[in-house]
């Protein structure tokens, strides 16, 4: 069902559109390499095959699993002695490849070479070399919406190169279907296949929720049949935590992976849970949550569960403080209000010539030269006494 043409891609509106980068470079229009970032399933490979099928260029794909220098080189020295047409270079998990081969590809890229068109799940900030990354024209791609994947079920259902209308799909299997999806349209065909497939034991075309749930052996309506249940859910888990209750977090957090919800969703909102709701009165919740979320970065599923309860546990456990909350939006409400006012001249940048001249700097007494720690104006004057930060008595 991998979409064949332009017209067949769903979701990526916002790089698809009319004029748009990645539009006119499925066209032929630009010559600019690519990053493509975003989540598994989102079309990263699809976009790449539609590449292929331009009869002006000549394509080549490498998995930086399997790839080292050498083949980059051989497909360097191939696209130089094919002037004649362009070579797209497609490199699939591109952040997998080391520092030495990303550099590799550097003077192919800023001669134009090679058209790089390299895919990534991972931050490329932090998984893609500087050079290489300057290089390139950073597209993110985001998960397929629930309408996105909804109507690849339902091509995948009557189309020939599908099911071709051997089986009938109800609303509520539907459903189910989306959201265990997690906005991943591999995910979700995969689970269409194996519901169809199961069928073949009862003699029935109807791919209900039973089905499904047979199939992917989840007990998914449970969590979404009514459609609101993954706000529900996910509303239950916070509130359960803010209220210090490990036993019903833990109890929200085992339907949700349970039913297939995307756990980089979970880790996001203990991430805002722990400086929304514990902030300083537990500094090691926040640290807590990250290391969770970069557990389901590095590890995934089914281990990341671990991960992700023991972030629940500690974060429902700890005590909790909505200071930070408060302060910064206290903060932030004042300065879209105009009250800003000027950095005071003694804490201005004063190391370049001139600036004692226009007063910056000076005055200024670091406390660490004090033991008595020396106060002064910090605030600009419109701003003097004014106090956001207000540490909770309990």
């Amino acid at each position: 069902m991998r979409p064949r043409t332009l017209h067949e891609v769903v979701g990526q509106a916002h790089l698809l559109r009319p004029g748009a980068p990645l539009r006119r470079l499925l066209q032929g229009g630009t010559a600019a390499s690519v990053l493509l970032y975003g989540p598994p399933g989102t079309g990263k490979t699809t976009i790449a095959r539609l590449l292929a099928a331009q009869d002006t260029r000549y394509f080549v794909a490498l998995s930086a699993l399997s790839s080292g220098v050498k083949e980059l080189r051989d497909v360097i020295n191939d696209a130089r002695r094919r002037r004649d047409r362009q070579t797209v270079l497609f490199i699939d998990e591109v952040h997998r490849f080391s520092k030495t081969q990303q550099d590799a590809l550097l003077g192919a890229v800023e001669d134009r070479l090679i058209l790089l068109v390299a895919a990534t799940t991972e931050n490329p900030s932090f998984s893609v070399v500087t050079p290489l990354l300057s290089r390139l024209l950073v597209l993110q791609l985001q998960s397929l919406t629930a309408d996105d994947v909804r109507e690849l079920l339902r091509r995948a259902v009557t189309e020939e190169r599908g099911l071709n209308g051997a089986v009938t799909l109800s609303t509520e299997a539907e459903d189910a279907l989306v959201r265990l999806s997690g906005g991943d349209a591999r995910t979700a065909l995969t689970a269409l296949d194996a519901s169809a497939d199961g069928l073949s034991d009862t003699g029935s075309t109807l791919i209900d929720v039973l089905a499904v749930e047979r199939a992917v052996a989840e007990a998914s309506v449970r969590y979404d049949r009514q459609g609101d249940q993954h706000y529900d859910v996910i509303s239950a888990f916070i509130k359960s935590i803010r209220g210090s209750d490990p036993d019903a977090a833990l109890h929200y957090l085992a339907r949700m992976l349970v039913a297939g919800e995307d756990p980089r969703f979970i880790a996001r909102r203990l991430l805002v849970h722990a400086s929304e709701d514990i902030g300083l009165a537990d500094p090691t919740a926040l640290q807590a949550a990250v290391a969770a979320a970069q557990t389901v970065q590095l590890v995934g599923m089914p281990e990341a569960r671990l991960a992700l309860a023991q972030a629940t546990v500690h974060l429902a456990v700890a005590p909790k403080s909505n200071t930070i909350v408060k302060a910064i939006d206290a903060a932030m409400s004042d300065v879209r209000a105009g009250l800003i006012g000027d950095v005071p001249p003694h804490l201005r940048q004063g190391r370049y010539q001139g600036a004692q001249d226009l007063g910056n700097a000076v005055g200024y007494r670091s406390p660490h030269n004090n033991p008595a720690g020396l106060q002064q104006q910090y605030l600009p004057d419109p701003l003097v006494g004014k106090s956001y930060y207000r540490p909770a008595q309990r």
